[in-house]
């Protein structure tokens, strides 16, 4: 998967960081303070939120599911609360809450 960042400016950036840890000019620890100021931030979602982002796409649990890579069962059980999204997962569904499904189609 690409990664996203919060601005051209911070991309520049962090692939600039990315080639000096690379080389060894820069720590594991400071590489990640770069990476949580610069790429998109990944927060617990909430079954009502999974549910909105779906809905304000205009798609139902199948589609969703197909754009995501999940299951239509794992997508219904998120949004009753039953399982929550981790991973991969999470990284996706925060990125279409941020840029819409377009985002993953």
């Amino acid at each position: 998967m690409t990664k996203r960042y919060n601005s051209e400016v911070l991309a520049a950036g962090h692939e600039a960081a990315l080639g000096l840890a690379g080389a060894g000019f820069m720590s594991k620890r400071t590489m990640r303070a770069f990476d949580e100021m610069c790429l998109t931030p990944v927060k617990e979602m909430a079954p009502e939120d999974i549910r909105a982002f779906r809905l304000r796409e205009n798609a139902s649990q199948a589609v969703f599911a197909c754009h995501l890579n999940v299951t239509s069962g794992l997508v219904s059980q998120w949004e009753r609360g039953e399982k929550r999204p981790r991973g991969a997962s999470l990284k996706i569904l925060t990125l279409v809450a941020k840029n819409g499904l377009g985002a993953v189609a």
